[in-house]
Parts: C-alpha cells; structure tokens; sequence
C-alpha cells in the first residue's frame, strides 16, 4: 500500500492511524518532502482528472487566475502540494480522499 500524503495534514494522519489500526503498513510518501513522481502524477490525473486538484487548499488559494485555469497535471508538476489528500494505491487499485466509501473499503463496515 502505498500512502500519498503531507505531514501536516489532519485527514492524513488520521487515515493512516486508522489504516495501522486495521493492520496495513503504508508505504508513506510526503507530496512536500518526497515529490509526486511523474509516473504517479500521471497515473493519479487519469483516475481522477481534475478531481486530483484540492481547490480549498491555501496553496490554491495562493495562485493567479492564469494558473488556476492551467493542465491539472501541471499544476500538480508545479505544486505538489495541491494534490487532494489522501491518495492510496493498494494492490493497482487507487482511491482518492477519506471520505465514508474509501474508510470503508480499507476499514470494513
């Protein structure tokens, strides 16, 4: 499993604590200290498009209406940071967010 994610970020660290509890090992990748690879900026833009782009993030918040406008993948390229969180790939399967349908697909109920 692999685990895509910031430090910082509070639905991180709680998916993963919840993930370790349900007996996973995440491989962690911090967006901000790791990078996103370009192999999985493009694999993560064509499962989930322009959903990929966290749009209530600071750092969105922080661009100009010309790079808000640009190619999701990159935007991602250029901030890595503005990847919707967390992103989880497990056995080829990828799920984006922590939402009720992802908790439950990893944690059962």
């Amino acid at each position: 499993m692999r685990f895509f994610s910031l430090k910082t970020c509070d639905t991180c660290r709680k998916a993963r604590k919840a993930l370790v509890a349900a007996g996973y090992t995440p491989d962690v990748i911090d967006v901000r200290a790791d990078g996103l690879s370009a192999a999985d900026r493009a694999t993560i833009i064509a499962q989930f498009g322009d959903t990929a782009v966290n749009r209530a993030s600071t750092t969105w918040r922080g661009l100009s209406d010309t790079e808000k406008a640009g190619d999701p993948a990159d935007l991602l390229a250029a901030h890595p940071t503005l990847l919707k969180r967390p992103v989880i790939e497990h056995d080829g399967v990828w799920t984006i967010g922590w939402k009720a349908d992802v908790q439950a697909k990893y944690l059962g109920g």
